[in-house]
């Protein structure tokens, strides 16, 4: 009997040990933007990863470890279980790389997505979160879609509604919680994330598309596809802190 409850403690002890690592360190400040670790891209509704390994193609061609995630129900469902597999992916791609931070890229649903892991007590493994085209106010063709077929609104969908209580919660106070660095890039021309400032955070280097190309022409399913974008992306995924790019940017990253 007594070697079973010693076999019990010891086992108890070692989890305990392993739970107590596997946590992120606490947030005591900034987390260092000096060296940049691999890049995890987290898609958006729908969950196609397509046009993300276009982009983490260029984040690899520039010197990146990029990885695209999949999403649990094509990216439809609850998107608080789909941060629970981008979790699960940055626990593998750390353990994989022994690197102490990620970036995160998340594109549209996604951006939200990436938000919701990091306000999970997981900010102090994430050096920068770059959002795409994110629906971070909701967007009012989900509002349409709940209204006028529900059932063809998912649960995902129906989390994206401008009145939703998870984008409520998630908004609620610090927009950009401390430890990353955040930035978030979208397209004036939008048409998916209505309004587009929807794509707005509050304490984030905020940047559209034509505020660095006045003339450049990118939908919503453009952004993760687009040179001039992915070059933004690079850019701002780059070491040291995010940038504010402008109009003497353009023909350099438009290329």
């Amino acid at each position: 009997m007594l070697g079973l409850l010693v076999i019990v403690l010891t086992a108890a002890a070692v989890l305990g040990a392993v739970l107590v690592s596997s946590r992120s360190p606490e947030v005591d400040g900034p987390v260092s933007q000096s060296r940049p670790g691999p890049v995890l891209l987290v898609p958006g509704y729908g969950g196609a990863t397509g046009s993300l390994q276009s982009l983490a193609d260029a984040l690899t061609a520039a010197g990146r470890d990029a990885t695209v995630v999949r999403l649990p129900g094509n990216g439809t469902g609850d998107l608080r279980t789909s941060a629970e597999a981008l979790g699960t992916a940055v626990s593998a791609v750390l353990e994989r790389t022994g690197e102490p931070t990620v970036d995160l890229v998340g594109y549209s649903a996604g951006g939200v997505v990436a938000r919701l892991w990091v306000a999970d007590g997981n900010a102090g493994v994430v050096r920068r979160v770059l959002t795409l085209g994110s629906p971070h106010h909701g967007t009012s063709l989900a509002d349409l879609a709940g209204g006028v077929a529900p059932s063809e609104c998912p649960v995902g969908c129906r989390q994206l509604t401008t009145g939703s209580d998870v984008l409520a919660a998630l908004n609620a106070g610090d927009e950009t919680p401390a430890g990353p660095t955040w930035v978030s890039v979208w397209t004036t021309q939008d048409e998916t994330v209505t309004p587009p400032d929807s794509a707005r955070l509050e304490g984030a280097v905020n940047l559209t598309v034509q505020s660095v190309c006045a003339d450049a022409t990118v939908g919503h399913g453009d952004l993760p596809s687009n040179r001039l974008v992915q070059q933004i992306v690079v850019t701002e995924l780059a070491a040291g802190d995010p940038v504010q790019l402008g109009p003497g940017d353009c023909a350099r990253l438009a290329g």
